[in-house]
């Protein structure tokens, strides 16, 4: 045995369950204010737990933690924490471009699931969307909705050939596998002209996306309703959009035959898929890491609880996109945009 080799791996199990235990620890930060009262200003633990209604033992041990795993800092003169700018930023704004306790959300919601997943290892069979932890939902929105917000509008959009013009006209727009709504009511708010049929298999969260529609004052302009990807109504339309959630699909193939079927002559789909590459060995980095522990805990299992005989995966990469959408029937495609994060691929006939 390597002695050093197992030093390295030693030190990287340490960081591996020190992070897997700050998850938890990060959302309650999150659902307490604990950070965005640490924004303010440096503070004693007794004095963030003054401003924020919390027991102040439990305070100090936090505060510790998060200081031992670099998400705030520790003044060792004056004994006070408190977060840095960049902390800040991506901790305090669920409505800016990064919000990392969102993502811890959807990891700790769907860890709850471990008992049904390492069953489905043993019987092949799959775990639905919809048999998740509520967490899974409401980190998924809170995870990716800053990431729709940074560049849907300014970048996805216009990378599309013709489409802006359109929707700034009045266009109509089919928002697939819309869960809470959030790419629905970006577009609804950036085009009012426009209008905006989402759709979800999961009863729950077309609900929580009318209420997001309703809050937005979108008048109508967001509708919603119960449907799969091979299912969903209306048309024809000039844009149809799937945001993370082709590759979730036990029938991809189905979805973008009907999504030919419902498109305009001369419409278009947007397909935003998570960030790969073409081998599993591209693959192999941080956020192939993330990508892949996601994948089989939410994407693989669901795609194997529905027909259709396929199980892509978060890192399924180009091609796979690529067949799907050239076997359904269109007659391009192409990759028009990137972030660190997210494929945005155009299918037009």
């Amino acid at each position: 045995m390597d002695q050093a080799r197992l030093t390295e791996f030693m030190n990287r199990f340490v960081g591996d369950l020190g992070a897997t235990m700050a998850a938890g620890n990060i959302v309650i930060g999150d659902r307490l204010g604990l950070y965005r009262a640490l924004a303010g200003g440096p503070l004693r633990p007794h004095e963030l737990a003054e401003r924020t209604g919390t027991a102040p033992r439990y305070v100090d041990e936090w505060l510790r933690g998060q200081a031992a795993g670099g998400y705030v800092e520790y003044e060792r003169e004056t004994g006070r924490y408190r977060l840095t700018e960049e902390q800040a930023f991506a901790l305090t704004d669920p409505d800016g471009p990064v919000f990392a306790p969102g993502a811890f959300q959807l990891a700790v919601g769907a860890l709850r699931a471990e008992p049904e997943i390492a069953g489905a290892f043993r019987s092949g069979e799959g775990v639905g969307w919809h048999a998740h932890d509520t967490g899974v939902f409401d980190g998924c929105e809170r995870f990716f909705r800053p990431g729709y917000s940074a560049g849907l509008i300014s970048t996805w959009l216009p990378a599309l050939d013709g489409v802006e013009a359109k929707l700034r006209d009045g266009g109509l727009i089919a928002d697939i596998g819309c869960g809470h709504g959030a790419s629905s009511v970006l577009m609804a708010t950036a085009y009012p002209r426009s209008a905006v049929f989402g759709s979800d298999y999961h009863p729950e969260s077309v609900a929580a996306a009318r209420r997001r529609a309703a809050e937005a004052g979108l008048d109508g302009r967001a509708r919603f309703e119960v449907a799969s990807a091979q299912t969903f109504t209306g048309g024809p339309f000039d844009l149809v959009t799937t945001f993370d959630a082709l590759h979730d699909m036990g029938d991809p193939l189905g979805a973008a035959r009907h999504v030919r079927r419902r498109l305009a002559d001369d419409g278009t789909w947007m397909i935003v898929e998570p960030f790969a590459g073409a081998s599993v060995g591209d693959n192999l980095n941080p956020v192939g890491r993330v990508y892949y522990s996601f994948s089989t805990f939410l994407c693989v299992p669901n795609a194997l609880s529905q027909e259709g005989g396929y199980s892509l995966g978060a890192q399924a990469g180009e091609e796979p996109m690529r067949r799907i959408v050239t076997d359904a029937g269109f007659d391009s495609f192409r990759r028009v945009a990137e972030t660190p994060f997210n494929i945005v691929y155009e299918a037009r006939v």
